[in-house]
């Protein structure tokens, strides 16, 4: 075995390379190119700026690790910084550590007790028409055929299982133009938001325990339009919604909940549009797996109030729980930044996982 990477310089060497969302060919071929040389025993193929690295040893389970190689807009944050035991830049919570974690793996790893796909996939942090793992489930199911899977995402090294649902509606509403000296002769489209914000400001989720797992419902008013002129009343408001609901409510389910709260009574003119919905994923912990990942290592174990990818695979009735370095509520911020603990952590887990198995 080759002696193995520093996990936080190797994060910081990803973090180097550009990978904004639609533009992850360097990030793809760097990958490419280590693991053809390092790990040859791997089958590699490659859809657009999606790769997937797997094992063909005919064991009679199969683990897929999953994790995106996409960031959000650079932030004054796009080079690399090591201070001690902490990275800063762009990508390095979320998720170019699960990265170096899922790719140190694949080279340091061989014989695995189990067989092991490794997919790196672009596009998930826009919309999910773009996502790679979407694309590949659509053109080559064949190459995420598995029987659990672990999604890198940035857990600071526990398990948080499923996932919410989310769907975004736009609520358009009209009114008349008239000068703001007058306004009795027009209607002010704007205001009519006024009982949908209000209901929206003090709303309060509800609270749904699945499996022992708290999912806590939210609502938000996401953006708001509307406005003329200084001295014009406005004939159209648009707002948009989002809901993150648990994942035992179906979409429709969601959709009409959102209706409900946003209790707009639409008129000639007025449109409820859903632009976007995606369901959620209960949580699936029972593969064994997942049991030993979790209690092997003592995992704590929480619900995960978000969406994420862990949604396709649950879709297709693949277990699948999320578990990565780094540290969510810092991704996506100027000050992104990984400590070196959870790396190590997370590695160490899911290296025993695969030399031991369930």
């Amino acid at each position: 075995m080759a002696p193995r990477s520093d996990l936080l310089e190797l994060t910081a060497e990803l973090v180097e390379i550009p990978s904004v969302s639609h533009d992850e060919q360097a990030i793809t071929d760097h990958l490419a190119a280590v693991l053809t040389r390092r790990a040859p025993w791997l089958e590699l193929t490659r859809v657009g700026d999606n790769l997937v690295a797997r094992t063909q040893l005919g064991h009679p389970t199969r683990l897929v690790l999953a994790g995106h190689t996409d960031t959000v807009p650079v932030n004054d944050n796009g080079t690399a910084r090591i201070e001690g035991d902490v990275l800063w830049g762009l990508g390095s919570s979320d998720m170019k550590s699960g990265l170096a974690v899922m790719l140190e793996l694949a080279c340091q790893v061989s014989s695995p007790s189990t067989d092991v796909t490794y997919v790196f996939y672009a596009c998930e942090e826009v919309e999910a028409r773009h996502n790679g793992l979407r694309r590949l489930f659509d053109e080559r199911p064949d190459l995420l055929a598995g029987d659990v899977a672990v999604l890198g995402e940035p857990t600071d090294a526990v398990i948080e299982a499923g996932c919410q649902g989310t769907i975004r509606a736009r609520v358009t509403l009209r009114g008349a133009r008239a000068h703001t000296a007058r306004p009795w002769m027009g209607r002010n489209a704007v205001h009519r938001l006024s009982g949908a914000l209000g209901r929206l400001a003090s709303y309060e989720g509800r609270r749904r325990v699945l499996d022992g797992l708290e999912f806590r419902e939210a609502m938000q008013a996401v953006r708001v339009e509307g406005g003329v002129a200084g001295n014009v009343v406005p004939d159209l408001a648009v707002l948009t919604v989002n809901h993150r609901f648990a994942p035992d409510r179906t979409p429709a389910e969601a959709e009409g909940h959102l209706r409900e709260v946003v209790g707009v009574d639409l008129e000639a003119g007025d449109t409820f549009e859903v632009v976007d919905c995606a369901n959620g994923a209960a949580p699936s912990l029972s593969h064994p797996l997942l049991a030993a990942l979790i209690e092997r290592n003592h995992l704590p174990v929480r619900a995960k109030l978000g969406w994420t990818d862990v949604a396709f695979f649950a879709a297709r009735g693949i277990p699948a729980a999320n578990f990565g370095p780094g540290d969510a509520t810092l991704a996506h911020t100027r000050d992104e930044r990984v400590e070196r603990a959870p790396i190590e952590r997370a590695y160490g887990a899911l290296f025993d996982l695969l030399n031991r198995g369930a």
